[in-house]
């Protein structure tokens, strides 16, 4: 390792040189307080830019021992420190000189969510920091401006550096209310399956949001309070006693008029998976970590799955316990991703009648006195719903709006009135005790054939479900190109994995990740013998125990990945077309 000294002399002797002779950079500095890294330089100013990090030391840094040795309190403070030095760099005018990415400085941006991320890692032995960045190496043309470079390298990063990598800098009161938060969220998860919950919203929380396009609290929203029938009070660790709305296991049904937060209840709950930051307003909305959101996504692949829970007897034979097509209709997808949910090994589906199909949730009474139940090869998610609880322990929740046939089938049904809840349990089963007495005997009997199919059914089958590596892709020795266009979607070399109905995925980064894990994959795992639970569980290990950068295989680390759910993994497996 070099000192500070010879980087600057390095670079003052190249100034003005072709931008190549940048690449004598690569290395490690160091600069006393911390090791600068230069790990990929750019091949010129037009290119992404230079890979760069930065590594304190645990002693160094001075973060506590507790504040790192538990994985939830490690990534809230790695998150803490990612936000701080984003701020830095985002705070003020800072100066562009040159052509290209010239003196562009960046990091990831973390939203309202706490991930774990490529961008900042904190060693949970040793306490050691790494943070990872971009520089766009100036020049001016192709030809060296270092002396740029000079004053980004050793006048702003020092001070950034300091400010955010060293507890003494960054607040000891803001690092711990951090800890505390992340005490208490974890708390609230443990809290759920010891008390038979699926989800947990506090009283006083900001469910609305600022705008289609913003995650950021809405202003003057009205706060969350919970029915005093759905009502716990939990003790936690740091804020003390919280009153809130526990949503009990089962089948739970969001109702009530448009516009009054049904789907905004919803989907505070879908991302309730995630912890998030104080200010949120959702801090404290906690779902089963494994919930998943679940749609109707016309069009996606679908690749030897066991639909036959819901789908058999197809006109044209076509099996269904290994079913396959290139272009699934809405019905179809629909009860592929509850079979896919399934293997990921979910416990809660949470599902909106909005973005559902029709036929895939529902027959009413008269088009089974229309069309026969033996000409319908489609059986209605009502006649499995209370099926995935008792036999599978999958709970449910559920917003319709206009049906009100799962009223029969639902242990609990909220009404959500101007953004408030009530509990109407009583009487959405009384309306529907009475809806049944005054229906036909030929509609009860229609209604009791429905419940009663497929009380035999058994489980969806998984083990068929081998991937055999791609030799399209194997054909380049490990050199697969990866693209990132947007959180919807990413490429790998030319073929595209629309993740756009995965609706629980909350950042780019987390879609680059995917990338990369499918690309390991390939390289790697699947053999045509390992089923997809064996090679989701066995890359989960994998980066559990060595961090995202396993997934370069020895290669420049990215700054820019987060870490997605197994959930998410299992999604991206089964929308990858070439399988």
């Amino acid at each position: 390792m070099e000192k500070q000294t010879e980087l600057r002399q390095l670079l003052i002797s190249i100034d003005r040189k072709g931008y190549p002779a940048y690449k004598q950079t690569r290395g490690r500095w160091d600069f006393g307080t911390y090791v600068l890294s230069i790990d990929h330089v750019q091949g010129d100013p037009f290119a992404s830019p230079s890979k760069v990090s930065v590594t304190v030391k645990g002693e160094k840094a001075g973060f506590p021992a507790p504040f790192y040795q538990e994985e939830n309190r490690r990534i809230a403070l790695q998150d803490l420190v990612l936000r701080a030095f984003a701020g830095e760099l985002s705070s003020g005018k800072r100066h562009y000189a040159g052509s290209g990415k010239s003196g562009l400085v960046t990091t990831s941006v973390p939203g309202q969510e706490i991930l774990e991320r490529s961008a900042v890692s904190i060693h949970s032995r040793t306490g050691d920091v790494v943070l990872r960045f971009e520089v766009g190496f100036p020049a001016n043309g192709r030809t060296i401006n270092s002396r740029e470079l000079i004053r980004i390298l050793f006048d702003e990063l020092p001070p950034w550096l300091e400010k955010c990598l060293f507890y003494r800098n960054l607040g000891q009161e803001k690092v711990k209310r951090s800890m505390d938060l992340a005490d208490d969220q974890a708390f609230i998860r443990r809290e759920l399956s010891k008390r038979h919950l699926t989800a947990f919203v506090a009283d006083g929380s900001v469910l609305p949001r600022e705008s289609g396009i913003s995650d950021r609290p809405m202003k003057h929203a009205v706060p969350f309070v919970s029915p005093p029938s759905l009502e716990e009070v939990l003790e936690l660790p740091h804020r003390g006693r919280v009153r809130g709305m526990a949503v009990p296991r089962g089948i739970t049904l969001i109702v009530g008029g448009g516009y009054h937060g049904k789907s905004t209840l919803l989907g505070a709950l879908e991302r309730g998976v995630y912890n998030h930051i104080a200010g949120d307003g959702r801090e404290l909305v906690i779902t089963d970590r494994s919930a998943m959101k679940i749609r109707a996504e016309d069009g996606r692949s679908i690749w030897k799955t066991d639909i036959s829970l819901f789908i058999h007897d197809l006109p044209n034979k076509k099996e269904t316990t290994v079913f396959e097509t290139p272009d699934a209709s809405g019905s179809t997808s629909q009860a592929a991703n509850v079979i896919e949910a399934m293997e990921a090994g979910t416990s809660l589906l949470l599902i909106d009648e909005d973005t559902s199909a029709t036929n895939f949730m529902v027959r009413d009474e008269l088009m089974q006195m229309v069309i026969s139940r033996d000409k319908e090869p489609i059986t209605p998610f009502i006649t499995r719903i209370r099926f995935l609880y008792e036999k599978a322990g999958i709970s449910t929740i559920l917003v319709a709006g206009s049906s009100g046939a799962f009223f029969g089938k639902a242990d609990c049904v909220i009404q959500m009135d101007n953004y408030l809840p009530r509990d109407i349990t009583g009487q959405a089963k009384a309306a529907w005790t009475a809806y049944r007495k005054t229906a036909g005997a030929d509609q009860k009997e229609l209604a009791e054939k429905e419940e009663d199919s497929g009380l035999s059914q058994g489980l969806p089958l998984f083990e068929n479900r081998k991937p055999s590596p791609d030799t399209g892709l194997l054909r380049g020795e490990g050199r697969i190109r990866v693209k990132i266009p947007s959180k919807d979607n990413f490429l790998i070399e030319r073929d595209e994995v629309i993740l756009r109905g995965v609706e629980q995925i909350v950042d780019k980064e987390q879609t680059a990740s995917l990338a990369y894990i499918l690309k390991y994959l390939q390289l790697h795992i699947f053999d045509g013998k390992t089923s997809v639970r064996q090679a989701v569980d066995w890359i989960e290990d994998l980066i559990r125990a060595k961090g995202l950068e396993v997934l370069f295989d020895g290669a420049c680390i990215a700054n820019g990945l987060a870490a997605p759910r197994r959930e998410e993994v299992f999604a991206m497996i089964d929308r990858w077309r070439r399988l």
